[in-house]
């Protein structure tokens, strides 16, 4: 399942759209009737609404569509790493002036961040670091 979206600029969405991309990465495909029931919601969301919202992914490049008898089979067009590096660069714009060490330091001054969450931002940070300072001594 190939991702063909690449013409359009990724628009973060929404969070109902959010949803119905979450059901779609974990089901990989769909008709509106897959989608309502794999939501797990009691009540379960409107049909329509549901059709409405994938019409308007589709026109922003969210989900694709194809054909299955006579009903639509959709299928995510973005992942969720994608869908995730433009939350975070949305979150940085709006809420921290663009600042990484903002963040980072909002992150470490909450009281509820475990050891391990602690030990895997001390890594990756390690690891960007040599990464920096090896492609830094190539330039020399």
């Amino acid at each position: 399942m190939g991702k063909t979206r690449q013409t359009k600029k990724l628009v973060l969405p929404t969070s109902a759209e959010f949803g119905l991309l979450q059901i779609l990465w974990r089901i990989g495909e769909g008709t509106i009737d897959d989608i309502v029931e794999a939501s797990g919601q009691n009540p379960r969301p409107n049909y329509k609404t549901v059709q409405t919202l994938l019409r308007i992914m589709e026109r922003k490049g969210q989900v694709g569509h194809s054909h299955q008898g006579r009903a639509f089979l959709f299928r995510p067009l973005v992942g969720r790493d994608e869908v995730r590096r433009l939350s975070v660069r949305h979150m940085l714009g709006n809420y921290f002036t663009g600042s990484r060490a903002e963040l980072f330091m909002e992150l470490l001054s909450d009281e509820r961040i475990t050891r391990e969450e602690l030990r895997q931002l001390e890594n990756l940070i390690r690891s960007k670091r040599e990464v920096s300072e090896r492609s830094s001594t190539r330039l020399k």
